[in-house]
């Protein structure tokens, strides 16, 4: 399968939903100064150059950096949902969200994303329940799920059993997110109350101080990993990024890291954010910024 069919470069933000419990539009509640929506946009912005809101026909919502989508008809679940955003995506597949989770985790979101490859969907299974909407999707599943809109099957479920599905155990969760803080959303005025608490008391929980390094050709094979996630010390540098590599991944020190530990061997390159090739290691490096190790005759 060709990497351009394993790409996802898109998310989609369900945002139509009733909001029945809540009482008022969760898209819009205040959350660290501004409305929810644009802090879970604001969020996935640094993984995601494509992000798309799906919103209900009406639904007033703020300024978004996010291609905007109504559904079709509202109020058609969640399955209306991820069917309206795929079709908008501008890859081969999406991560879908809803607009009501503060705490996602960038790390998870990448390693679900990684793990596309031989799937057609990726889906995280967390205390008993599978996660639809913390999910990956390829477009291809697009017939299967306007089929099931046709039926008035409105729940992802269905979908599961009919295509490839990875659904991802708590163990491999807990990796990138200890105590599942990504699956936190606020469906009640006391589950807002808890979250404003939650915010308040730890603000790193939204933002993570994290960064997400994808391996490939000799690092891949080295370490026997694609994807590893590196904790970022307060004005972190490519130079302390790759010295906390180092240590996680000590098979990388001399054919990939140099053993002082601190820059790349000459065989090798980064590239930051998938757009610009990196070698001044004082170049910094922030929370959700995703490198790439690759060997240089691959990266130019």
């Amino acid at each position: 399968m060709s990497a351009e069919t394993d790409t996802v470069g898109s998310a989609v933000v369900l945002a139509g939903g009733k909001s029945s419990r809540m009482g008022r539009p969760k898209a819009m509640l205040p959350f660290g100064g501004e409305p929810l929506i644009v802090q879970v946009i604001r969020r996935l912005a640094p993984l995601f150059p494509d992000i798309v809101v799906v919103a209900a026909p009406d639904q007033e919502l703020p300024e978004l950096h996010a291609t905007l989508v109504r559904d079709e008809v509202a109020y058609q679940g969640p399955v209306g949902g991820i069917c309206y955003g795929l079709r908008a995506c501008n890859s081969a597949a999406g991560f879908v969200t809803s607009c009501d989770v503060p705490f996602l985790s960038l790390p998870l979101v990448s390693h679900l994303t990684s793990r596309l490859p031989d799937h057609d969907v990726v889906v995280p299974y967390w205390e008993g329940r599978l996660q639809p909407l913390h999910a990956v999707y390829r477009r291809s599943v697009l017939p299967l799920l306007e089929q099931q809109l046709e039926r008035g099957e409105l729940r992802p479920v269905f979908l599961y059993d009919k295509v490839r599905t990875l659904k991802v155990e708590e163990d491999e969760i807990r990796a990138f997110d200890a105590d599942g803080a990504s699956f936190f959303n606020m469906n009640t005025p006391e589950a807002y109350a808890d979250a404003l608490a939650r915010w308040q008391e730890k603000p790193e929980d939204a933002a993570p101080a994290r960064c997400q390094v994808e391996l490939f050709g000799v690092a891949r094979l080295r370490s026997r990993t694609s994807h590893v996630s590196v904790d970022l010390p307060e004005a972190a540098t490519l130079a302390q990024v790759l010295s906390a590599l180092a240590l996680k991944l000590p098979a990388l020190v001399g054919p990939v890291i140099t053993t002082a530990g601190d820059a790349l061997t000459a065989g090798h390159v980064c590239n930051l954010n998938g757009r610009d090739f990196v070698r001044d290691t004082s170049r910094p490096v922030e929370a959700g910024d995703r490198l790439l190790i690759m060997s240089s005759d691959a990266g130019g």
